[in-house]
């Protein structure tokens, strides 16, 4: 994971971007704002079914959008649900490093955080899906889907977003609400991609061996729809599911009518269930084929310039920039192990990453504080740069 320019932007920037699995949360004091993808807030009252009735409230929405007027083509982002214990630290979710690829794909992004998580937990909580031995998976599907709708109800007013063709993504408990939008076949949903869906899932005290998973076997059977084909993305390690069972939530989707993409990944970091945070150099290939499939063809990857000879890798003296970034640049990014990456701004700011899709995060720590488009200046052990 990367850092930023000085101490005190590393810091805050450092919480800011990292990314936010629902089972991993952010604080909920932690308030980041992306000036290069338009980071915005918005508040939309819904009221949706529950365990106990229906419940209201107003959810927030992050909003993220490219450059200019739009309209641009719409997708929607799905958190999942912390386990009991921390689930009132689950603030606003953001998926930053996923925006970050859906923007430069061209998308307006939305993130709500739904009823029940963020400024809103304590109040109602309509995704209660009952005790461990008696899962309900299908209330809880219909509350999130409810929810969705919602939101794209919302975009379809914005003229900055484009929402006959929309696009629903979802993570854990995400995931499933993305199928419960796929089974409503609501109009222009072109795409959907779940990234290790389901509920029920502890590792820390059931480590791959969800609650009910047969509850939602039955329910992924019954309510599967032919349109859009879906892509799943699940990984080897996942703590929540294992392996076996997101495999056999395939199948019952198929047996149902629907149509699914199915893949499992190679096991990443202590738990695959966040490998759409911690993968990206894996899963952004399967979405970007996908995608394009699906008529977004602009692509999402940032491009690796080849290298220059502008200077050698280890002559900071060469780079533009000031004291604090050659800094950065010579005990930061030399010291860490390839793939890495360094990015400048125009206006002084810079970003390094090392890891996982250490391209863009290093552009995206580099632009989100000033919002200055960066270039890259160096990757692995090559010079980029050109003047």
């Amino acid at each position: 994971m990367g850092l930023r320019l000085g101490a005190w932007l590393a810091a805050a920037l450092l919480a800011a971007c990292a990314p936010l699995q629902a089972q991993q949360p952010a604080p909920a004091t932690a308030v980041a704002v992306a000036a290069d993808l338009r980071e915005q807030q918005h508040s939309l009252p819904v009221t949706v079914p529950g365990p106990g009735g229906e419940a209201s409230g107003a959810i927030t929405i992050t909003s993220f959008r490219p450059r200019g007027d739009g309209p641009f083509p719409l997708a929607v982002v799905n958190h999942g649900r912390a386990i009991a214990e921390r689930r009132a630290q689950q603030g606003r979710q953001r998926f930053e490093p996923l925006a970050r690829y859906l923007v430069d794909k061209g998308f307006a992004v939305l993130v709500p955080t739904r009823l029940g998580y963020g400024d809103t937990y304590g109040q109602a909580d309509p995704e209660n899906a009952g005790r461990c031995d008696a899962l309900q998976p299908a209330s809880m599907a219909r509350a999130a889907s409810e929810q969705v709708l919602a939101v794209v109800g919302w975009a379809r007013t914005q003229p900055w977003i484009d929402a006959s063709r929309w696009v629903v993504i979802g993570q854990s408990v995400g995931g499933l609400a993305v199928t419960a939008v796929v089974a409503r076949r609501p109009p222009g949903l072109a795409a959907a991609i779940n990234f290790a869906g389901g509920t029920g899932g502890n590792p820390d005290l059931r480590p791959g061996d969800p609650c009910s998973p047969q509850a939602t076997e039955r329910l992924w059977r019954s309510q599967a729809a032919p349109e859009p084909t879906m892509l799943w993305l699940y990984w080897r390690n996942d703590l929540y599911w294992g392996e076996r069972w997101p495999a056999r939530w395939a199948e019952a989707w198929r047996e149902g009518g629907g149509r699914v993409e199915f893949h499992t990944l190679d096991p990443v970091g202590r738990d695959g269930h966040n490998g759409m945070g911690i993968d990206m150099d894996h899963w952004v290939p399967l979405v970007e084929d996908y995608l394009a499939r699906a008529g977004y063809t602009r692509p999402g990857l940032p491009k690796r310039p080849p290298p220059s000879g502008y200077a050698g890798l280890d002559d900071a003296s060469r780079l533009p920039a000031g004291p604090v970034a050659r800094d950065l640049y010579t005990r930061k990014f030399l010291a860490a192990p390839s793939p890495r990456a360094f990015a400048l701004g125009p206006t002084g700011s810079s970003g390094w990453a090392t890891g996982d899709w250490a391209i863009g995060r290093a552009l995206g720590y580099c632009q989100a504080r000033r919002g200055d488009p960066c270039k890259l200046y160096a990757v692995d052990d090559d010079v980029v740069w050109t003047p």
